[in-house]
């Protein structure tokens, strides 16, 4: 029983063992995620539509929940550009945003991803992750970093524009004509350019992290004393003080037919989640030569998600920004953000009123700075050298994220991608193979000066058999054999092959028909454990035209006899 306890809460393992120095260590690592925390979840509340102050409720409880369930002991958790994005593409297309209804439905995604982490985590899910490929992903965030730079460029320019895809954000600009709001961009652009030249001088350490709140704080001191609220320049405004709301009312208040429309979305946004937080997890844990338990990271990432649409906040994951500097700054324990989460209430409690006169811009140009890592155009062009198939799943992932939206660009690059496999194992790779001299090894007769037996045809099928290729198989036999008028001996080499479904036995068994008719034998050779054992479950294997081999030389040795080398 307590083994399984620990299985949920992690925190049962490393706690007995909490050190002094251990304290010390994370302490220190939550004090310099703050520094970076508390602007990024304000801007990245804002960039879901949001009040800002819904960043720093999303940044706490889910922190503590973490800490709890979490395996990673330097994951940084919280609100990242990627979901907060998505959260405002779902939640938008069903709700108007600005409206409670948006709040309420807001929270109810957060909650609903939690609840698919969770669930995916207890049947032990993981493997969902494989559905997005590595090309699909790329297409896919690379196409979000600039919907959330278009989302975030009229904050800098000072005119409403429309950015929900690629075609109304150029059409809204257009229309704009040259306007534009000369403070507001003189504030964008000048502090993008002051962090820029700070990431540049800094380099690393302290300071560097804290220039953000540093600009922030600059920021609030010109506005007030300037008056440029008066002059034009937008603000955060009134932002409560206190600790987290309690916001279950909300949440079941969100009609049923939101709901469904939700349900799609928070798969999407719960599988992402997922991916990138394994991603991150994993290469932090290879550093220390730790290891992280997936289905333990899906179920604390659950929790986490849960705690923040139940307290103000929204959908939150993995931040890999944040996870390098906790790691860096020294974190040794999901501890850390605990502390960090601390840290955070004291400031919602007793500081949140300085931060009203922040200017919308300087938080827009905080998350522009920070896209450089979403942005990887040079993906595509090793894709298309490597994969004209993943490109394309690629492109058209790219193509439909920045021109319908979100959602619609993820399903589609999954459904490509799903696509595309099938149809790769729907025609597989099937060699004909004949003996290397000198050794005991068959390679494919195109590749490699092979001896070949007319009487014996060996076939490599590079795939497992199952129902989407089991009909190819049946007639690559065929013509193969056709093309051989003195075969008489047929052997299946099948190392390549991991599993034979119902389809691919059926095939196998019109393949072994229709060879014995014109007096030739089926033989198979090399076949795996696994896959024997399921064979060996049907009656086949006893009524088969031939033999079943333990290696491929053995079967041409047997059939052709000595003159076989």
């Amino acid at each position: 029983m307590n083994n399984r306890l620990a299985k949920w809460l992690p925190i049962l393992r490393w706690a007995p063992g909490y050190s002094r120095q251990h304290a010390g260590n994370d302490l220190t690592a939550a004090a310099t995620v703050m520094l970076l925390l508390i602007p990024q979840s304000m801007a990245y509340a804002l960039l879901a539509g949001l009040p800002a102050v819904t960043g720093l409720y999303a940044s706490m409880l889910p922190l503590v929940v973490y800490a709890l369930m979490g395996s990673s002991p330097a994951l940084g958790v919280g609100p990242a550009a990627l979901r907060s994005i998505m959260s405002l593409a779902a939640v938008g297309a069903v709700v108007t945003q600005g409206s409670a209804d948006f709040m309420a439905a807001s929270l109810l995604l957060a909650v609903m991803v939690g609840t698919l982490l969770l669930i995916m985590g207890a049947l032990r899910m993981g493997f969902v992750a494989g559905f997005l490929s590595h090309p699909v992903l790329s297409g896919f965030v690379t196409a979000s970093g600039l919907l959330i730079a278009m989302s975030q460029w009229p904050h800098v320019w000072g005119v409403p524009l429309s950015g929900q895809n690629l075609a109304v954000f150029v059409q809204s600009w257009w229309h704009s004509g040259t306007a534009f709001h000369g403070l507001t961009l003189a504030v964008g652009l000048g502090t993008m350019l002051w962090l820029g030249l700070s990431k540049r001088w800094l380099q690393r350490g302290l300071l560097l992290k804290a220039v953000p709140l540093l600009t922030m704080a600059v920021a609030i001191v010109l506005t007030e004393q300037l008056g440029w609220a008066a002059k034009g320049l937008a603000v955060v405004g009134d932002i409560p003080s206190g600790a987290m709301p309690w916001t279950l009312g909300p949440v079941l208040g969100v009609s049923w037919n939101t709901t469904q429309a939700l349900l799609v979305p928070a798969l999407l946004i719960a599988v992402m989640t997922f991916v990138e937080q394994v991603s991150i997890a994993q290469s932090l844990a290879a550093k220390r030569r730790e290891r992280i338990d997936t289905n333990t990271e899906m179920v604390a990432m659950g929790g986490a998600n849960l705690a923040a649409g139940l307290t103000g906040g929204f959908a939150v994951g993995a931040s890999f920004s944040r996870s390098v500097v906790n790691d860096e700054a020294g974190a040794r324990t999901p501890m850390s953000g605990l502390f960090t989460a601390v840290l955070l209430l004291i400031t919602a409690l007793f500081f949140t009123p300085w931060l009203s006169q922040l200017p919308l811009a300087v938080l827009a140009a905080t998350i522009l700075m920070a896209l450089g890592s979403l942005l990887d155009f040079g993906s595509f062009a090793k894709t298309w050298r490597y994969s004209r198939a993943d490109f394309a799943a690629q492109a058209l992932t790219f193509s439909v994220t920045l021109l319908v939206d979100l959602v619609s660009g993820l399903m589609a690059g999954v459904v490509a991608s799903l696509l595309l496999h099938i149809w790769h194992s729907s025609r597989p790779h099937i060699a004909t193979v004949g003996h290397v001299p000198g050794t005991e090894h068959y390679r494919n007769v195109l590749r490699h000066e092979v001896i070949t037996h007319p009487e014996v045809l060996g076939l490599r099928p590079d795939e497992s058999l199952f129902f989407a290729n089991a009909r190819f198989l049946e007639d690559h036999v065929a013509a193969a054999v056709a093309a051989q008028p003195a075969v008489r001996h047929v052997v299946l080499q099948c190392n390549a092959i991991n599993d034979i479904d119902a389809s691919g036995l059926e095939s196998l068994q019109t393949i072994d028909q229709r060879l014995r008719e014109q007096g030739i034998a089926l033989h198979l050779s090399e076949v795996k454990g696994p896959v024997m054992d399921r064979l060996q479950r049907s009656d086949w294997l006893q009524n088969m035209s031939g033999q079943v081999f333990l290696t491929h030389h053995q079967a041409v040795t047997a059939l052709v006899g000595p003159n076989a080398s």
